[in-house]
């Protein structure tokens, strides 16, 4: 074979790889397969665990920015997360699926069910404990694990419904943004706020003066970033109100330039940072904690039950309708793939529990409720969407 070809063959299938729609959930399940092991590997543990949280001497401590490579992931690199995140939802609400009330009525109503029913169930269980405030950690759906799985179906489901699901996860990201910048905050400093929330708008201005040049929105973005970093409310969320001020002609090639950074670099290192658990030698407080119920059974139980029973009286009532050529059994089905908390549900776990055994012991009960939501919602729509849609297709 000529050298030449040698760097096609090699790079062909990853390209070919990158491109698939599973790939981003398989890289993460990659990732926290091999976090798990090597926080669990005697040979390894110290060395990786500390790593991620050891002290980095960058920046001086008066500057006030994160001090170690762990917060530089979560307060830093997922700011670029949720600026992408936002960029979809501004998007979807001016051009896409969300842009009309009658498109956007279902998998609005659906995403408000998957969020509500998840809270009360956690609080059930947590409403008189210490663990009360993590319920927001249930109410998230993690958009490309719960894509990758519904992709791995093919044509057994119809697109509509993969379109009801990615309407679904926005609407359910822009409640977990909500949730995070108004129930997540600690120790306002109201003086770093408004001194952010006023430069925004600067890129605002641009934005109505129609400048294309990226870099009047980037500027400013950085400093209010920095002001919301030390403000209380979280700085992802400057990522999300920056990214509403970014003109849409801008948006989709800003997307296609930051999907693969974000779904291959920073979720996954988020991935694997976050998930540096060293589970305990024994399982009884986690098996018995009310917080591992409240989060496995909101996932498993809550998204699936709020999804189906806000449709069904959205569609009743004659709010909305059900896309064309979907089943209300591929509706539950869609519902519990949204059981996927992963990512986001880690994320605001990290913001609710400041206590590290808290923390572990949430992320156990996450990565364990979305296993299940994730395999028992394949199963179930390969089960019940498989011979309808392949007498359909031919296949």
């Amino acid at each position: 074979m000529p050298v030449k070809y040698i760097p096609r063959r090699i790079f062909s299938p990853l390209k070919d790889f990158l491109k698939d729609s599973r790939a981003v959930g398989i890289v993460l399940i990659a990732c926290t397969t091999i976090s798990l092991i090597l926080s669990n590997t005697v040979l390894f543990q110290q060395d990786y665990t500390n790593f991620w949280v050891q002290t980095l001497s960058i920046f001086p401590a008066s500057m006030h920015l994160p001090q170690s490579l762990l917060y530089w992931i979560n307060d830093g690199l997922m700011t670029v997360f949720f600026f992408l995140v936002g960029m979809e939802i501004k998007r979807e609400l001016i051009i896409g699926e969300l842009a009309s009330v009658q498109k956007s009525m279902l998998p609005v109503l659906a995403a408000l069910g998957g969020m509500i029913f998840p809270a009360v169930i956690f609080f059930i269980f947590n409403g008189n404990t210490p663990f009360h405030h993590g319920w927001g950690i249930p109410m998230a759906t993690d958009i490309a694990f719960s894509l990758g799985i519904i992709s791995l179906l093919g044509n057994r489901v119809p697109v509509q419904l993969k379109i009801f699901l990615t309407a679904l996860a926005i609407i359910d990201d822009l409640g977990a943004i909500i949730i995070i910048a108004v129930f997540y905050a600690t120790n306002m400093h109201w003086g770093y706020l408004l001194f952010g929330l006023g430069l925004l708008v600067v890129p605002i201005l641009f934005n109505l003066m129609r400048a294309k040049q990226l870099l009047f929105y980037f500027i400013p973005g950085i400093v209010i970033w920095y002001c919301f970093l030390n403000s209380g409310i979280h700085p992802t969320i400057a990522g999300v109100l920056l990214a509403f001020c970014i003109p849409l002609s801008r948006i989709s090639s800003l997307e296609h330039t930051l999907y693969h950074v974000v779904n291959f670099i920073i979720m996954p290192l988020f991935a694997l940072a976050n998930t540096a658990i060293i589970f305990p030698s024994v399982f009884d407080h986690i098996i018995y904690s009310p917080v591992t119920y409240g989060i496995m059974l909101g996932l498993i139980l809550g998204k699936p039950i709020g999804i189906i029973l806000f449709s069904w009286l959205s569609v009743k009532l004659k709010i909305a309708s059900l896309p064309d050529n979907t089943k209300w059994k591929q509706i539950l089905g869609t519902g519990m793939i949204a059981g996927i908390g992963f990512t986001m549900s880690i994320f605001i776990a990290t913001l609710a529990y400041k206590e590290e055994e808290w923390q572990v012991l949430s992320k156990i009960a996450i990565i364990a409720g979305s296993v299940i939501a994730g395999i028992s919602g394949y199963f179930y729509l390969r089960i019940f969407s498989g011979k309808n849609e392949n007498k359909k297709t031919g296949v």
